[in-house]
């Protein structure tokens, strides 16, 4: 792969980049990010915590702007380590890569539901049993997408048709940053057979195939040795090493305030990662501070800079291997000390804060809330689909309710074909169903359950 086609500014659909003083097209995809509705409801969607009292707690929106501020840095950091190589093109400067990188951050979780992972275990369970019996009409792939429903699928399909222009582009971001805000460029079916490297994880719906293989072609991702599978974009290494940094340091902070850890436990997995001379100078402070709240600031920039140092200095070793398409993940490549903090920060992770009781009672919960909104809107858009002279008055309410001038414009056309070829309407029917609830606030999602169970007051 090549940097000068990697960092292609042209638009989706093959439009130019608009020239704008003191704005480089990476910056538009960034501001159309943050300015998105999809982007503002990720404040009332769970991080970790479903419903947290305590405001001190991150949310999807809180975490989605620090991974993008650690991004930003870590793709500045690369830009300037590769321009000293001359590795960058003439017309891009360290940071574009820290504007790409930083929007792919902001668009990290943009697809996730109500409830974060919780909600995905949800919407595949309810197509993986109650809902099965809706898929019998669609092609393999397609009932495969939503039995192993994916947050980051969902989020390339938001970036790409639902938001904005919906169904023509979505907010028509740049191939680079589109190519780079795929962490996992292959499909759903493979995955699901073992085919892939993570199994059950994939990044492409097949009603977005069309438009995932504009956008590898346009930046010249390599493909693989499979269909509709290409090798990651090199900057969506540097997006995901961001995203774990965050996840390294901030999930322990919510334990600590959540009072699941002590500071000791927090401690112990943080100092090796801060340089020896740092820890001399800020020693004292921490001894005398007995807030944890006051702890934290104080070696919190230290340790994320070092994450970041190390993640752009193994970056530019390992560059020319991204570019020949390995997929290594970044921490991977980076010091064992660093590498190992990052899994330990993980596993306690897993362990002791994922497993709060307050957090497993909410989110048993949230099954009853996804399985009451799937069971009311799928079966009412599939209503609408096969018999819309005859529908109830009920369905027709949710057809008002979801929007009916959102749905695809194929459905009851007689057209059986087009992005992606063969498409089942049923199939992009209940596309537009996960749509609808993958774009509610955890709030909201709740509220609406109720109505449709006449619960709420």
């Amino acid at each position: 792969m090549q940097w000068h086609q990697l960092l292609n500014p042209s638009r989706l659909g093959g439009k130019p980049p608009k020239a704008e003083p003191g704005r480089s097209p990476f910056n538009s995809d960034h501001d159309k990010i943050i300015f998105s509705g999809a982007f503002r409801r990720l404040a009332r969607k769970t991080q970790v915590h479903p419903m947290a009292q305590n405001d001190h707690v991150h949310n999807r929106l809180t975490h989605s702007l620090e991974v993008g501020c650690v991004g930003r840095s870590l793709g500045i950091l690369a830009g300037l380590k590769l321009a000293e190589i001359n590795q960058l093109p003439d017309a891009v400067c360290a940071a574009d890569l820290g504007d790409i990188v930083q929007a792919t951050c902001l668009a990290h979780d943009i697809g996730n539901p109500p409830f974060g992972h919780t909600g995905e275990e949800a919407i595949k369970s309810w197509f993986m049993n109650a809902g099965n019996h809706l898929l019998q009409n669609m092609r393999e792939e397609e009932a495969h997408d939503l039995i192993h429903f994916e947050g980051n699928a969902q989020g390339f399909r938001v970036l790409t048709s639902v938001e904005n222009h919906i169904n023509k582009g979505g907010m028509r971001l740049t191939y680079a940053t589109l190519a780079a805000s795929i962490k996992y460029p292959w499909t759903s079916l493979p995955a699901a057979e073992g085919q892939r490297p993570r199994v059950h994880k994939f990044g492409v719906f097949s009603s977005e195939l069309e438009t995932f293989h504009e956008v590898a072609e346009a930046t010249g991702l390599l493909s693989k040795s499979g269909d509709n599978w290409y090798c990651r974009h090199p900057l969506a290494h540097l997006m995901e090493a961001a995203d774990d940094f965050c996840y390294g340091i901030l999930d322990l902070e919510d334990g600590l305030e959540m009072e699941i850890l002590g500071w000791d436990e927090f401690f112990e997995i943080i100092e090796p990662v801060i340089p020896a001379p740092s820890m001399s100078e800020m020693e004292a402070d921490i001894r005398r501070l007995k807030s944890t709240r006051r702890k934290l600031p104080l070696i919190r920039g230290k340790v994320i800079e070092t994450y970041i140092e190390a993640a752009s200095d193994a970056f530019l070793k390992h560059q020319q291997q991204y570019l020949d398409g390995d997929d290594t993940p970044l921490i991977e490549l980076c010091p064992p000390h660093i590498r190992d903090s990052i899994k330990a920060a993980k596993s306690i992770a897993r362990q002791q804060i994922y497993n709060h009781a307050r957090k497993v009672e909410l989110e048993i919960g949230a099954y009853n809330v996804i399985a009451t909104l799937l069971d009311v809107m799928c079966h009412s858009v599939i209503e609408w689909v096969h018999d819309r002279d005859n529908m109830s008055f009920r369905s027709q309410r949710v057809l008002d309710l979801i929007g009916e001038h959102s749905f695809d414009t194929r459905i009851g056309s007689g057209e059986d074909h087009g992005k992606p070829a063969g498409s089942s309407q049923d199939y992009l029917a209940l596309r537009r169903v996960v749509d609808f609830l993958s774009g509610m606030t955890d709030n909201y999602a709740i509220y609406l359950a109720k109505q449709f169970n006449g619960m709420a007051i």
